[in-house]
């Protein structure tokens, strides 16, 4: 048993075992290299002001924005008006002395930290295979490239079809005639950044369902199951933030439906191969 439990233990490191002090040094390499990287990404972003402002973060207010123009265009095609989105006026506004300097700081550590998030991701995994075992890391490699690819999917995704939608319905919902949607600075960049990392998040569905099915906690029938749970929930949330017309509703839904069946089939792979690997 104890020859057993020392080839185990070999391995998952053939090399020298680590004191805790000497991981946590480690540990801290790893951190202040990426936390180095995060303050040039950082200082970059602070510099680049003008581009990251008004071509990136401020363009989806304009009427003219590249989504608007492709939505009218296809509500021409399809005979729908309600497509065509590009006529609404948003102004913002900033209220507090500091609040345009706080909002470029809170701006570029942000778009630092999108920018460094595959480097961040190699160090923690970095730190972590070492104690892997062999298996393990066979079934975790490529985890680092994935989970950056479905990160910027997503924010693509949201960028371009979830945040102009939502700006659009925000700007033109009214209580009354009588009161005046005028936007703060502050309320805009919170809306357009937590919408945009949330649902780069929401895209690494597929990374979440591997290793959760790797470990047993869901099931492929789990997640078939509570499907239309979850499209009832896609198209709650499509609802909201979209125009009152179905074309519109089908655009956020379908891409989001799609990411969950294939985290199904990613779940099924998993769960045959656990099965596979419990009868050797």
């Amino acid at each position: 048993m104890a020859e057993v439990t020392s080839n185990k233990e070999k391995s998952r490191n053939p090399e020298k075992e680590m004191s805790f002090w000497e991981h946590l040094e480690e540990l801290r390499s790893h951190l202040f290299r990426a936390v180095l990287i995060l303050f040039l990404f950082a200082i970059a972003a602070f510099i680049f002001r003008q581009f990251i402002f008004d071509e990136i973060i401020l363009a989806p207010k304009e009427p003219d924005f590249f989504t608007y123009r492709i939505l009218c265009k296809l509500g021409e095609f399809l005979s729908i008006e309600s497509l065509c989105l590009g006529d609404f006026k948003l102004d913002i506004i900033n209220i507090r002395l500091s609040g345009q300097f706080t909002t470029h700081l809170y701006v570029s550590f942000i778009v630092a930290l999108i920018v460094a998030f595959p480097y961040i991701i190699w160090e923690i995994w970095s730190f972590v295979r070492p104690a892997l075992l062999p298996k393990e890391k066979k079934y975790s490699r490529g985890a680092v490239i994935y989970s950056t690819i479905l990160f910027i999917f997503g924010m693509l995704f949201s960028y371009y079809l979830i945040v102009p939608l939502t700006i659009n319905f925000f700007a033109n919902y009214q209580v009354s005639e009588a009161v005046e949607n005028t936007i703060t600075l502050g309320s805009y960049i919170s809306s357009v950044i937590s919408v945009t990392l949330a649902t780069g998040l929401v895209f690494e569905l597929p990374i979440f369902v591997f290793f959760l099915t790797k470990v047993g906690i869901i099931t492929p029938s789990f997640m078939k199951r509570n499907r239309k749970y979850v499209l009832v929930i896609l198209l709650t949330i499509a609802a909201i933030i979209t125009p009152p017309d179905i074309a519109s509703q089908i655009l956020v839904t379908i891409p989001l439906m799609l990411l969950y069946e294939f985290s199904i089939l990613i779940s099924r792979r998993v769960a045959k191969k656990r099965k596979e690997e419990a009868r050797e």
